[in-house]
């Protein structure tokens, strides 16, 4: 008997069933339809990760408040941050002749801040910065213009737009020029009218958050218009300095050196700042994924117990199927089928029901993943790419499972006795 006789032979078998062949299919499309979701979705997020990581920029260094030991009414304002950090601070890191390796600073504001713009509106993050924001963080305007020099001199009402704040309030239409309303306190009490100068390229997300669903506004106008954000000791207060380095080889010496400077500011003998690198964040970063990955893990390492449990399946339909066919078996041996031929039919018929079910698997799975890229799903953002190696383990394990599931039915099967099986009622 031909293989494609076998093949057949096998099809016709599993036709004559179709409720029972596709419950015994199920169990295999779930699991590789499960397998290549969450390899996606791990796979997704550990890109994610490096991809957040490279968009802050190169080379840079984040120094930031330390733990406060303020009131409650600081802590509610300030997130908890102790008040050391103040825009001097910036300037005098930013000396070429104490930090030649140092190639740019921007230090920054930030808060949470209503904007209107005819009937739009939109919640969104806002930034105080200084002009050096762009080259240090490697993120440019797209149209317009960045914050000017003479804008942080006058302390002016411009605003640079991120790219989805833009298309939010103002969709196709080009904003320049335009006014935009900044409400903010409670209840949004105090209230600002901007000009927009300019809209950021789109970049997405990185380490620190959603970088086109920021507003820039220049350092100055933030401290003199904002009461609330101000030092309690009148200070210009400031939340980050970011410092952009020549080289990673400087890293060490220029932690070691804005340190002790800012120790020498600060007066004080224990650092009342942080300073983290990039590497530093990524480790951060990791750590808060290495746990939703373990989970990723968990799932996928039940996702697998299920294609173990649809073999299973599969070997309890196929050894009801020899029992249901031991005179058709009996009346091939009779007519010259070796106990080959039968080993081979039956094995096909589990091979096709686990590699069909794969198939199908195989297919949800990238619409599940490609479903679930990009979206929030149990308060986390999820990212989903499918790879060929995803697919073809799920595939390859799911024809694996069929082979080795299929073996004890299918040697039962060739070894039964013609007589008796033809004798069988």
């Amino acid at each position: 008997m031909s293989i494609i006789d076998t093949i057949r032979s096998a099809f016709a078998a599993l036709s004559a069933n179709k409720l029972r062949s596709s419950l015994t299919m199920l169990g295999i499309i779930i699991g590789v339809s499960a397998v290549i979701t969450l390899m996606a979705v791990g796979q997704g997020s550990q890109k994610g990760v490096t991809e957040s990581i490279r968009g802050l920029g190169s080379n840079l260094l984040f120094i930031r408040p330390g733990q406060s030991q303020a009131s409650n009414v600081q802590a509610a304002v300030y997130g908890g941050q102790a008040l050391t950090l103040v825009d001097e601070d910036a300037y005098a890191v930013n000396d070429p002749e104490k930090f030649p390796y140092v190639e740019g600073v921007a230090p920054q504001i930030d808060f949470e801040g209503a904007l209107i713009a005819g009937a739009e509106n939109t919640r969104t993050t806002i930034i105080g910065t200084t002009p050096d924001y762009p080259y240090v963080r490697d993120f440019y305007v797209a149209n317009g213009q960045f914050i000017s020099d003479n804008d942080v001199t006058r302390k002016g009402l411009v605003a640079v737009l991120g790219h989805r704040v833009a298309e939010t309030l103002f969709g196709d239409k080009n904003p320049l020029g335009k006014s935009v309303r900044l409400a903010v306190g409670p209840g949004g009490m105090i209230t600002f009218n901007f000009r927009i100068i300019g809209v950021m390229e789109p970049k997405g997300a990185t380490a620190t958050g959603d970088e086109d669903d920021l507003m820039f506004i220049p350092l100055p106008t933030m401290q003199a218009r904002i009461p609330f954000l101000r030092h309690p000791q009148g200070l210009s207060n400031v939340f980050q300095i970011t410092v952009k380095v020549r080289d990673r080889d400087d890293f060490d010496q220029a932690e070691k050196e804005i340190a002790a400077l800012l120790r020498e500011r600060h007066n004080v003998d224990e650092d009342d700042f942080v300073i983290l690198s990039q590497s530093d964040v990524a480790t951060l970063k990791a750590a808060e994924t290495e746990i939703s990955q373990t989970l990723w893990a968990a799932m996928a390492a039940i996702a697998g117990i299920s294609l173990v449990v649809g073999g299973i399946g599969i070997m309890n339909i196929m050894l009801v199927s020899v029992t249901e066919r031991i005179r058709e078996i009996g009346i091939r041996k009779a007519v010259g089928a070796t106990r080959a031929d039968i080993l081979t039919q039956f094995l096909i018929e589990a091979l096709m029901v686990t590699m069909a079910g794969g198939l199908i698997g195989v297919v949800l799975g990238v619409a599940l993943s490609t479903f679930a890229d990009g979206r929030t799903i149990l308060e986390q953002s999820v990212r989903a790419e499918v790879s060929a190696l995803a697919v073809i383990l799920a595939f390859s394990v799911s024809a694996a499972i069929g082979l080795f599931f299929g073996i004890y039915p299918a040697f039962n099967a060739s070894r039964l006795n013609p007589i008796e099986a033809l004798r069988h009622e």
